[in-house]
């Protein structure tokens, strides 16, 4: 594992986004219920959240329920929502100094659920420290989606014409837009797709696939993760030499 020496502290990636894949296998290589795999890596979230705020990552995106996760076995997701409403620990954040915010389509999510994230929200916004982004019941298909219907309407209404759409245009409208694309994104796990996850945000995102999965995920792998990114030349579509 990469130390924390070895990390060019003025080089430090600005927004990293994690897929926290590999709960359920934990619990499973270990015979356990996959609601003790989830429970497991509820920890790693608070470990990996208060390392990358110490690296100064200026904000963290965990993808911690999709909206296509609603299709799995219902115990699994009364277990992830429990799960959900014990770890928003408003502790945490303010020890560390951090915001919280949540991106995703919550009209699903019951009432306490809502009430509770949104006091978090409320009460975190004051600080001035990491944001810490969840990924509740998102699909970039979803946002994309949405982006596109707002844009529509604004055409449609006469506010913007056709000619006017640019890229930035739908940068604007996603629930994303009130932070910088990701530098970084990371799996856990073994897999190596995006599952539906931040895929306009992510055109140039470095892609860090590791084998661990999310709850054996500690400080010193998102290092090796930082680590990595930083022996990448990010050139955005130019050459080698432009950069230099």
């Amino acid at each position: 594992m990469s130390d924390i020496q070895e990390i060019d502290p003025n080089r430090i990636p600005q927004h990293i986004a994690i897929i926290m894949d590999g709960n359920g296998r934990w619990a499973k290589q270990r015979g356990l219920p996959r609601a003790l795999g989830h429970k497991a890596g509820e920890q790693t979230v608070h470990t990996v959240a208060e390392e990358a705020s110490r690296l100064g990552v200026k904000y963290l995106t965990l993808y911690t329920f999709s909206l296509e996760n609603w299709s799995r076995p219902m115990e699994e997701i009364e277990a992830l929502m429990n799960l959900l409403f014990d770890s928003i620990e408003e502790e945490i954040f303010m020890k560390n100094n951090i915001i919280f915010r949540v991106i995703g389509e919550n009209s699903r999510f019951s009432d306490p659920i809502k009430e509770r994230l949104n006091r978090c929200i409320a009460n975190t916004s004051s600080n001035t420290g990491m944001t810490m982004v969840l990924a509740l019941s998102y699909s970039a298909q979803w946002e994309l989606t949405e982006a596109t219907k707002q844009i529509a309407t604004l055409v449609k209404n006469g506010e913007l014409s056709v000619e006017d759409v640019t890229a930035d245009t739908i940068q604007q409208h996603l629930s994303t837009s009130f932070m910088p694309n990701p530098d970084l994104l990371i799996r856990t796990g073994g897999e190596c797709r995006l599952s539906n996850f931040l895929l306009w945000q992510c055109a140039y995102s470095e892609l860090y696939f590791c084998d661990t999965f999310w709850p054996d995920f500690g400080a010193e792998h998102l290092r090796e993760a930082v680590s990595y990114y930083q022996q990448r030349e990010r050139r955005f579509g130019k050459t080698s030499e432009q950069i230099s």
